[in-house]
């Protein structure tokens, strides 16, 4: 390591000074440094020379910025940043300023971060969620649909102009046409307005839910998220292996919660009608009736139903 000493010998020496006033004379006629003085006249060449590093560095950034590698392989000092010129005038006298500014790149990543912490999923193929979406796509995909799929778009905007609405939806249909995909579509869509929301797959998330009678502080957590999202989607219910306790106090006590206060939106192979019969029967207690409406006193009157018809796309 060279100490202070030979460094400052080596400032000494001519050519070393010589090779300094070439690179300082390289960044003054930079085509960009004239840009920047043609905006700013009062900034004369002293303040310039004095801010050579600040020129230097800027001419760099704009240049990555403009051969841009993608934000996981920013070149510049400050990943997703670059030097931005300014000029103040602290003392009446025009002096350079250098403004750390997240680019366009980041500015679009943090904002679809904050979308994605908006929607948490139990059990639910996140790839489903975070892929992105295409509307025409969606639409386009499988003509059978389509007008499932307008319902759904319909619902969406619906709630951007007016906020939540009391009812949710219950998707309907064969496996495989994408009925997932649409409410995770919807949440995605709602989330960038500013709501939150939570999937849960029902199967997995009833098994688990048995295993937290023991863990009654997780238990108790789990269910007031349920409860105070914005956005409840129960995914592929019907298909769970129901216990009275899961379907009287978890279930019950969820959505008799969020009944008149926030939507709740169902995916399933079942019509309401044959959801009611699955409701009524537990493992445990065979089949009673009057347990499944009780419990469907709280599902039907606040969704609207769509059918959502097509071929299966899981193939």
């Amino acid at each position: 390591m060279e100490s202070l000493g030979d460094l400052l010998q080596q400032m000494q020496n001519p050519s070393f000074r010589q090779r300094t006033r070439s690179v300082a004379d390289q960044v003054l006629n930079d085509p960009l440094v004239k840009e920047f003085c043609a905006a700013h006249p009062d900034v004369d060449e002293t303040q310039l020379r004095l801010n050579m590093s600040m020129l230097f560095q800027y001419t760099r950034d704009r240049r990555n910025c403009d051969n841009c590698p993608g934000l996981e392989r920013c070149p510049n000092d400050f990943q997703g940043h670059f030097c931005k010129l300014g000029v103040e005038y602290p003392n009446g006298t025009a002096e350079i300023v250098d403004i750390r500014t997240p680019c366009a790149k980041l500015v679009s990543s943090q904002h679809e971060q904050r979308v994605r912490q908006r929607i948490k999923s139990f059990y639910v193929d996140e790839r489903a969620l975070l892929e992105g979406y295409n509307a025409v796509e969606i639409a386009r995909k499988d003509l059978q649909r389509v007008p499932a799929v307008n319902q759904v778009f319909r619902y969406i905007e619906e709630t951007k102009s007016q906020g939540l609405l009391k009812k949710g939806l219950y998707l309907e249909g064969t496996f495989g046409t994408g009925k997932t995909f649409l409410m995770g579509y919807l949440l995605h869509e709602l989330a960038l307005s500013g709501f939150n929301g939570v999937i849960v797959y029902m199967p997995d998330f009833v098994e688990d839910l048995k295993s937290m009678i023991q863990d009654g502080q997780k238990l108790k957590e789990t269910t007031e998220m349920l409860k105070n999202c914005d956005l409840l989607v129960f995914d592929d219910i019907g298909a769970e292996n129901l216990s009275p306790w899961v379907r009287d106090h978890v279930m019950g006590s969820i959505l008799n919660y969020r009944m008149n206060r926030k939507p709740t939106f169902y995916t399933s192979n079942y019509s309401l009608q044959g959801l009611e019969k699955h409701l009524s029967f537990t493992s445990k207690d065979g089949e009673e009736m009057y347990k499944g409406q009780r419990l469907m006193d709280r599902i039907r009157p606040f969704v609207d139903v769509i059918t959502v018809k097509g071929k299966n796309q899981r193939g």
